[in-house]
Order: structure tokens, then C-alpha cells, then sequence
């Protein structure tokens, strides 16, 4: 992609840098710290919420003109929000919530362009995906949680390591699973790009 302004990922999440340089950007990286606060109750609408409030607190810092991509991704199940579990015991129920059913992943994300004059120019989608889960053993989901791998992550699994043997499916975007809907991005921030120049 021709990028006419730098780009800052206002995320530390390491799987979203290797999506974003999967995509061909070039960039810097530079997480928000602010505290994660929604006011909204829907999945859809929480991700577009945090996933502005990381790009906000990023761009706002500016001096010089750039763009800034804040994302944010959530598990939801039935509804209920699934964040990172606070131990093992949690990641337990997490997953035995998931097991032998199907779940939705959302992640929100939100490009702000930072012009000359100091103004913001900004846009926010959101991509959903629906993940179908194996029935699992107690004995599978806990030499699952036993490996550590979902105490860092939301819904208390990554698609992209061992969990991968208990996903039967996905409708949608699998990259979006993983934190970062590389396609829909690519193509939402070439026309956001473009409209600038209109």
C-alpha cells in the first residue's frame, strides 16, 4: 500500500503487528495505556467503543501528521462478554462455556487521520465471525488450560495455537479471530486514504 503519512498502531498486541505487516503496512508501534471504560452493553458496539478510545488517546498525542489504527477484540458467547480470564479456574469455565458450541468474535477497529491543521478525521468498523468449538473432555479442556496458553487471551483461547484442534469452523474472517480483520482493513483504510484526497 502507498502510504502517504506515517502510521502508528496504537497496540502492543503482538499477533495484530504481524497481521498489520502481513497486510504491507509499514509502521510504528506505540500502545495506548489509558484504562478500557464502555458505556455500551451490545458486543458490536463495546469493540467500536474501546477500539476509538485506544486510537483517540494515540492520536491526540500527535504533533505531526499521521494516521493511527486502534483495535480491539472480544469473545462473546449467548451475549455475555468473554474477556482474559483471571486464572486457571476461570479459563476452566470459559472454555467449558465454549466447548460443543458456537461463539461470535468481534473485533472493532478505528483509523484516525491526524491532518496538518491539527484536526482528526476518523472512521470505525467493526468485523464479526462465528466459531464453531468440538465437544471437549474435562480431561481435554484441562490439559488445554494447563499449557498457560489462554490465561493471556480473551475468551481464554488463540485460534492460531493448540486450541486450533477443538475449532470445527468459522463463518467469517478467520484473521479477525486471531485480533485484526487484515482484508476488510486493508481495503476500509485504502478508500479511507483516498477519501482525503478527494
Amino acid at each position: 500500500m502507498n502510504l502517504t503519512k506515517p502510521v502508528i498502531l496504537a497496540s502492543g498486541s503482538p499477533r495484530r503487528k504481524e497481521l498489520l505487516a502481513l497486510a504491507g503496512f509499514n509502521f510504528t508501534v506505540c500502545p495506548a495505556k489509558g484504562e478500557e471504560v464502555t458505556t455500551k452493553t451490545l458486543p458490536c458496539d463495546i469493540v467500536c467503543e474501546l477500539a476509538h478510545q485506544k486510537a483517540f488517546e494515540i492520536a491526540k498525542a500527535q504533533k505531526a501528521p499521521c494516521y493511527v489504527i486502534g483495535a480491539d477484540t472480544i469473545v462473546a458467547f449467548e451475549n455475555r462478554i468473554l474477556g482474559k480470564p483471571k486464572d486457571s479456574a476461570d479459563a476452566v469455565r470459559m472454555v467449558s462455556m465454549l466447548q460443543g458450541n458456537t461463539h461470535q468474535v468481534y473485533t472493532g477497529v478505528t483509523l484516525i487521520e491526524v491532518c496538518a491543521d491539527g484536526s482528526l478525521r476518523e472512521k470505525s468498523f467493526y468485523e464479526e465471525t462465528n466459531v464453531h468449538v468440538c465437544q471437549m473432555t474435562k480431561d481435554e479442556i484441562a490439559s488445554y488450560v494447563a499449557t498457560g496458553e489462554p490465561l493471556d487471551k480473551a475468551g481464554a483461547y488463540g485460534i492460531q495455537g493448540t486450541f486450533s484442534i477443538y475449532v470445527s469452523g468459522i463463518e467469517g474472517n478467520y484473521f479477525n479471530v486471531v485480533g485484526l480483520p487484515v482484508s476488510r482493513l486493508y481495503h476500509e483504510f485504502a478508500a479511507f486514504q483516498n477519501a482525503a484526497h478527494k
